[in-house]
């Protein structure tokens, strides 16, 4: 019984498919039907308990032996009811494959439910998960201010612990965005396109975000070499510059430093 002032709780559930070249191969109702088919040794009474028609039970038997390394179901004769099929030893596996699977996934749902307590904040989890670019650097932040001109917006990004990142887009693509101030922005900075700076002393530069902090990590590769800083507030910003540059500017790790970015180079994105 739900008394006025009671929240419902949200609860996190779902479904778990596997896949086999692109293609559907093994899900719960899928599942369900194979362990019928073991228990009565019959397609049609199987189909019956999984409330499935005869064809789609058929159907879907094929359709996973076709797919599978080897048959799940055989043809056979006797069997609980009269019989007609039993599952192979290589299906029952499967089964056992899935069950460990499933138990992991809700498993998974159950940890992250004990951490998500409204919609809201789930959502906005989800667009961070579902964020997957090429883009080293990803700086989840607030927009703080639009400047507009007549072609392109400087937009200023709050990323936390202090720090700002602005970019310069299009007109258009902040209409497109829907960007506008307090909304949740993603900031994407290519490592190729960060210039670090051993001087930690504020400079008159063209770019606009210069971000300070401690050398975290410098790794040489044969011809470029990997610096990343760790800022103030716990981000990280990652450049790649030369073996050359690295040893010019006496780069290691506990120096401090700073990141140059131009406004250009910054790319930002929302979640959908």
């Amino acid at each position: 019984m739900m008394l006025a002032g009671q929240q419902q709780q949200t609860k996190l559930t779902g479904s778990i498919w596997l896949d086999k070249s692109e293609q559907r191969f093994l899900g719960q109702k899928r599942v369900e039907l194979l362990r019928q088919i073991a228990a009565t040794g019959s397609i049609t009474h199987a189909a019956k308990a999984v409330n499935l028609s005869y064809k789609a039970a058929w159907d879907a038997v094929s359709a996973m032996n076709n797919m599978a390394d080897q048959p799940l179901v055989m043809s056979a004769t006797g069997g609980k009811y009269g019989g007609g099929s039993r599952i192979t030893d290589y299906g029952l596996r499967q089964i056992e494959l899935f069950d460990t699977v499933e138990s992991e996934y809700r498993r998974f749902l159950a940890r992250l439910g004990e951490k998500v307590h409204d919609v809201d904040e789930l959502i906005n989890f989800m667009r961070r998960l579902m964020m997957q670019t090429s883009a080293r650097n990803q700086f989840l932040g607030r927009v703080t201010a639009l400047k507009s001109g007549p072609i392109n917006v400087e937009v200023s990004v709050d990323i936390g612990g202090g720090d700002q990142i602005t970019a310069l887009i299009t007109n258009n693509s902040v209409e497109n965005l829907a960007i506008k101030e307090g909304s949740e922005v993603y900031a994407l900075v290519k490592a190729s396109s960060v210039i670090i700076m051993a001087s930690v002393e504020k400079m008159k530069l063209s770019a606009r975000n210069q971000l300070r902090g401690t050398v975290s990590s410098c790794k040489k590769g044969a011809v470029n070499g990997e610096v990343s800083i760790q800022l103030a507030g716990g981000k990280t910003v990652t450049a790649i510059i030369t073996n050359d540059s690295i040893d010019g500017l006496a780069l290691k790790e506990g120096n401090q430093a700073v990141a140059v970015i131009k406004s250009s180079s910054v790319i930002l994105g929302v979640g959908l």
